[in-house]
């Protein structure tokens, strides 16, 4: 007897369906799982036989043959346990086989029948609504999770016994229910870190400002413990909050990843995403035989910061230019090829020197000659050019340390932020996939961010003397436009264009050259 059972098989953020067949022969012992089958689910027989038999039902003893269609794409993980296990108990006629068809079915099994957790329900609930499904039978700990697709019936369980009863009484279970927009709602908190704990920095603190604005990409370049890290940290409480769309398609990369938070459904807050500078190259952009989301995908629509800049493996940093400038990530394999979106800020943070003092205004740099330039060098010139912003950080004076006047919080400056973002919601409104001033094209810059003379004269001269690369212009131009768009101005004046270029410090012939 022949019984179909469906479950879902991910690929980059969406999932496609997989039909399950199995039959059960009068004749042989065998068992055999085709359709390309990784190691994982091929081990699946003896987590199913224990089930099988803790349920007090038999294991077939005949020749049974598990088909997994479409065939010629590989089946990974542990969570088809489930709807084999199912399909077997319905092809040896020990549970009904018709309500089968009615549901997508996912789950790993333990030996006793407890079903554990699975990545990427939230990506097989949209699939299984799309394809016309009764409904979604996931585990207990994903049910939440798959319930934020709304016009599904999505049933969590924690047992092989509980998806038996509900197939044959199907009004036994009730579907787990989530308001989305509440969830929503009340998973965006204020943020812990907030830029009132900063004292002093007020130059570096309005550079991230304008990278917050436009969406900018910055360095920041200074002495170890002049507030680096602490300043990056801060940057997503002045983000404007993410909309449902934005929090539901970072949620999708996450579920994919397995990496939500526990008794979390949504991500409602912007990632921070920081990686030790130890990461390999397939952990920053993604990969592995079966391709997985990486570090600057779990950053999209949130901040990707890179401490130690120069102390990341130089093909490390290489990878990430074509995703900095595209926003996604494409890995591709000898039979697929996945597209993961990386829409994210990068924020990077670096020493001036092996030692860290040059340029300190107290202490003397001790590293011997050529190395503040060579130490520079580690980060590629292609690299610093898709850095929209260089931000030098000075130590901050025992005044400033010790001064009892608060710093202005974050959401003081988040208001500016938001104020400036709906600026350039307005402008890019007619315009697909853009959304702020740092993803504009060459094209659209030059409509945009027109310059009256003296303004285009500034500009030319710091081109000639910098000697900046046609790239470095671009993004002087993006930067000018939101400092415009700060003060609410529609022109780009001459004062936003020599602020834009303070924020070109390395591109500087001046800058570790002084040995």
């Amino acid at each position: 007897m022949i019984v179909k059972t469906f479950g879902s098989a991910v690929q980059g953020v969406a999932a496609i369906s997989i039909t399950i067949e199995v039959n059960v022969f009068p004749k042989g012992t065998k068992f055999f799982i085709v359709g390309l089958p990784d190691n994982a689910v091929k081990e699946s027989e003896k987590r199913i036989e224990s089930t099988i038999v803790s349920l007090g039902c038999r294991f077939p003893r005949f020749r049974t043959v598990v088909n997994m269609a479409p065939a010629d794409i590989k089946k990974a993980g542990s969570a088809y346990d489930l709807p084999i296990t199912l399909g077997i108990l319905a092809a040896s006629g020990q549970i009904p086989a018709e309500p089968l068809h009615q549901y997508t079915i996912m789950g790993e099994l333990s030996l006793d029948g407890t079903i554990q957790p699975i990545k990427g329900a939230l990506p097989m609930a949209l699939q299984t609504r799309s394809e016309g499904f009764r409904g979604l039978i996931v585990p207990l700990q994903n049910a939440r999770e798959a319930a934020m697709v709304h016009g599904l019936d999505v049933y969590g369980v924690s047992h092989i016994r509980e998806v038996i009863l509900l197939l044959q009484n199907p009004g036994s279970m009730t579907p787990v229910q989530v308001d989305t927009r509440a969830e929503f709602l009340a998973a965006q908190q204020d943020c812990d870190a907030d830029f009132s704990d900063v004292k002093g920095q007020y130059s570096v603190k309005r550079a991230l400002e304008i990278a917050a604005a436009g969406g900018h990409n910055a360095l920041m370049i200074g002495p170890p413990g002049s507030g680096k890290t602490m300043l990056a940290k801060r940057l997503s409480g002045i983000l404007p909050p993410l909309t449902l769309h934005e929090a539901l398609e970072t949620t999708k990369i996450h579920s994919v990843a397995g990496k939500l938070p526990a008794h979390s459904s949504l991500i409602a807050r912007r990632p921070f995403r920081d990686p030790h500078h130890t990461i390999s190259d397939t952990a920053l952009v993604g990969g592995g035989s079966t391709p997985q989301p990486g570090e600057i995908s779990l950053a999209h629509n949130g901040v990707l910061f890179l401490d130690e800049l120069p102390e990341f493996k130089r093909k490390v940093l290489e990878v990430m230019r074509q995703p900095v400038e595209e926003r996604q990530v494409t890995i591709s394999r000898a039979k697929t090829s996945v597209a993961f979106p990386a829409s994210f800020m990068l924020i990077a943070a670096m020493n001036p020197c092996p030692c860290g003092y040059y340029n300190h205004p107290d202490k003397d740099c001790t590293c011997a000659p050529g190395m503040v330039q060579k130490y520079l060098n580690r980060v590629s010139g292609p690299l610093l050019d898709r850095i929209d912003m260089h931000v030098e950080v000075t130590p901050v004076p025992f005044a400033s340390l010790s001064s009892q006047e608060e710093a202005e919080p974050s959401h003081l400056i988040r208001q500016r932020v938001m104020q400036a973002r709906e600026l350039q919601h307005q402008r890019f409104a007619e315009y697909e996939g853009i959304y702020c001033n740092a993803q504009m094209s060459s094209r659209l810059l030059k409509k945009i961010c027109q310059l009256d003379e003296s303004s285009s004269t500034l500009l030319k001269t710091a081109m000639t003397k910098l000697k900046l690369s046609a790239r470095a212009y671009d993004r002087i131009l993006k930067v000018s436009r939101t400092i415009a768009d700060l003060e609410g101005m529609e022109t780009i004046q001459t004062g936003h264009i020599a602020e834009a270029i303070r924020y070109r410090s390395l591109d500087r012939e001046s800058w570790g050259t002084s040995y």
